[in-house]
This record gives structure tokens, sequence and C-alpha cells, in this order.
């Protein structure tokens, strides 16, 4: 995608995926517990995976946006990608979250419900936050929006726009300054690299080392 995109289309598109979300996650409540509880995260996490495609497709042929997953790949854009991953753990789970968390006691019982959701499925929590949640966001936030407001808004305006995004899309109140932060740091990321690979990279290398800490007392015990 060559052609730059307005706020209001951002927006937009941050709005329909928004509609898959509450689709899959209403189908998962009203149909998927309710018929076969036992299997009711295996068919959601297909229902996601076949909401991504479905989505992906629409903004392939509505906007002409092609998904370069390899281009501008270098061995110092993965070096990058591994750092900032580490950097979000320390950064985010050990700085800021638990700032906000102490501000916001309410999101607390959120992360709560998330660790008993990773505990009860580990292994579709995995594909769901480290891999499928990644390359979801990377290629909508950073190869999508981050991409076409820099062409109609300047670098300083669409990486500020694109995280702010970035930020409202995780739905908890205090997540939205860590992962604003987040935000801005994974288009850097790009904008340093050219590289969504990179971006999606240091996105899944954090989340895989925030769910091996959730995982690893468990199993230790």
């Amino acid at each position: 995608m060559n052609s730059g995109i307005s706020i209001g289309k951002g927006i937009l598109w941050v709005l329909v995926w928004l509609g898959f979300m509450f689709i899959y996650t209403a189908l998962d409540i009203v149909i998927w517990r309710k018929i076969a509880l036992n299997y009711s995260r295996i068919l959601n996490i297909i229902t996601v995976a076949l909401s991504m495609g479905v989505f992906f497709v629409l903004l392939e042929r509505k906007e002409n946006f092609k998904f370069n997953l390899l281009a501008n790949v270098s061995i110092q854009g993965i070096v990058i990608a591994i750092c900032c991953s580490i950097l979000f753990y320390f950064l985010l789970d050990k700085g800021l979250d638990p700032i906000f968390e102490s501000i916001f006691p309410s999101s607390k019982e959120n992360y709560q419900q998330t660790i008993q959701s990773i505990i009860s499925s580990p292994i579709v929590s995995l594909i769901d936050f480290c891999i499928f949640a990644p390359i979801l966001e990377e290629f909508l936030m950073r190869g999508f929006i981050l991409n076409g407001l820099s062409v109609n808004y300047g670098i300083i305006v669409a990486l500020l726009i694109s995280s702010i995004l970035f930020a409202l899309l995780h739905f908890n109140i205090a997540q939205i300054f860590p992962s604003f932060i987040c935000g801005i740091i994974l288009g850097l990321i790009y904008l340093y690299t050219g590289s969504i690979l990179s971006c999606i990279f240091a996105h899944m290398g954090y989340n895989l080392i925030s769910y091996i800490m959730i995982i690893l007392p468990i199993y230790n015990k």
C-alpha cells in the first residue's frame, strides 16, 4: 500500500476488527459454551482464526493492502525485536503495569481472569496471545495504520495516532498508558527497520515471556 489513509479510515478499520471481536466473543458465550463446553476454547480459537482471515481479505481487497511479511527482514531487525521483547517485559510487566493496577484495582481482577484462562487452556492461550494477537495487531496498527497515516500526516502524528488506537484496542483502563508506550516503541521499530516481521517478533517475544512467567510457577508447584 503506497497511498495514504485518513485518521477516520484508520479508526474505521479498528472498529471493523472490534466488530469481528464482538462476533467471535458472542459466538463463544452464546453457542460454543452451551453446546460443547469442553471444546469451547478450541472452537473459539478456530473462530478467531477465521475472523482474522476474513478481516485480512477485506483489508486487502478494499484498501489494496499488501501483506509483505518478509519485506526488509534483516538480522539487525531481528536482534532489535528480541531486545525490545525483553525490554517490554521489564518496562511493562515489572514497571508500569503494577503501578496502574494499584491505581485501578478492577483491572487486577481482569488480569486474574486472564491467568485462569491461560491455566485452563494453556495451548489455546499460547496460540491466541503469542501468535494470533501479535500478527493481527502488527499488520493492522503498524503495517496499515502507521504506514498509511505517515503518508498524509507525517511520522509523528501517525506514530501517536496508531499508538493511541493500539492502546484503546486492549480495553483495560490500566493497560492504556503501558500499551501506548508499547505502541510507540513498536512503531519506532517499524519506522527504523521497515520490517513488519520485526514488529511481530518483538510483540510475540514479549507476550511469550509474559506467558511463560505466568505458566512456570504453576507447573513448578
